[in-house]
């Protein structure tokens, strides 16, 4: 556990946290939904119809997309904005704010789609707000950054490299038969370690340039905590990528804001102990609360309108399909019989007729 002794003078100014993390929840649903599309032009045009994961190929492709490279700066903007508010911020406060983006990622859908939040959709984004805006309070209140240890480091350390290697062999053994699922949980607790990792570096560095701590933050523990963040956001957002190409935008956003937050805040509570002060009561309000959020997340992701419409569009095109397969047939019968000079329906009555 962290020294509780030995303020940290990071993270000392939550409400500017707060309002930078929001803003960095807009640019996230917006670069998420430019994305999304993105991919699924390129899925569509370079795909081999298998849900297999994006190839070499089809990632080189997307970096020709205008609509995949413009979700790239938003989401680039999006992660400056995150970064900036945990300097401002402890982890537990601005982390859960990534559920601005589902919500505004549902109700962007909606609009582009051209159908209406239902009834349950909508009950969905009221809890998931409530929830968030309930916990984030309090922890604005009661929480409180220390200066961030060698061992906490050590330990977050160990338990990515751990992370990293499962998430290998998984991938590696299940890829051919993986669905979004794996994808978006995958990418969730990559991202959370990310956030967290990002958080000890600012917190060790910025502590050492104010004079808190005498020297020796930035070594090679420090060192190792980038290299180990940078592999966790290039995996990560490779399994964002194919989880757009295989699922829709909402049900990315839905898993990244429910498993990144609870990794990040799970770490931060056990490891970096930035509720070490908080009275019992507040402990059980958030659990309540963080359980309200994520059901009204998984609420959304199940009775988002997009979700039925686009049954009813696969229904649509299988039906479309069928009447194009009769019309070419028909089209098909009508040329061979002018090629023989006769017509298709005095043809076939003649021949019943003789029969």
């Amino acid at each position: 556990m962290p020294d509780l002794s030995l303020d940290s003078v990071i993270g000392g100014m939550a409400p500017v946290g707060i309002v930078i993390a929001l803003v960095g929840g807009v640019f996230l649903a917006l670069g998420a939904q430019f994305q999304h599309r993105g991919v699924g032009v390129v899925e569509r045009r370079h795909g081999t119809g298998e849900k297999s994961g994006l190839s070499v190929r089809q990632v080189l492709h997307l970096a020709s997309n205008g609509w995949w490279l413009l979700g790239s700066i938003l989401l680039g903007l999006a992660i400056v904005m995150q970064l900036t508010s945990l300097g401002f911020a402890p982890l537990i406060v601005v982390q859960p704010l990534g559920v601005v983006a589902l919500v505004i990622t549902a109700i962007l859908n909606a609009r582009v789609s051209h159908v209406k939040l239902t009834g349950p959709a909508i009950r969905a984004i009221v809890m998931c707000v409530a929830g968030v805006a309930v916990f984030v309070t309090l922890a604005a209140i009661f929480a409180r950054e220390a200066v961030v240890e060698r061992l906490q480091l050590i330990v977050i350390i160990i338990v990515l490299g751990v992370v990293l290697v499962a998430l290998g062999f998984a991938f590696l053994l299940l890829r051919k038969r993986s669905s979004a699922i794996f994808y978006i949980l995958s990418a969730g607790v990559l991202y959370g370690f990310v956030a967290t990792l990002a958080k000890v570096v600012i917190n060790r560095v910025g502590n050492e340039i104010a004079g808190v701590t005498e020297g020796g933050s930035f070594e090679w523990l420090t060192i190792v905590c980038i290299v180990g963040l940078l592999l966790a956001v290039v995996l990560g957002a490779y399994f964002v990528q194919t989880a757009y190409s295989v699922g829709s935008p909402d049900l990315v956003i839905a898993g990244l804001t429910v498993v990144d937050p609870l990794v990040a805040v799970g770490i931060a509570i056990a490891v970096l102990g930035e509720a070490s002060q908080v009275p019992l009561w507040v402990l059980l309000v958030w659990i309540a609360a963080a359980g309200v959020a994520v059901y009204g997340v998984f609420q959304l992701a199940k009775h988002h309108p997009q979700t039925h419409r686009g049954e009813n569009i696969r229904g649509e095109n299988i039906v479309e399909e069928a009447m194009a397969g009769v019309v070419g047939e028909a089209i098909e019968r009508a040329s061979h019989a002018r090629a023989r000079g006769t017509h298709p329906v005095v043809h076939r009555s003649a021949k019943d007729g003789a029969e």
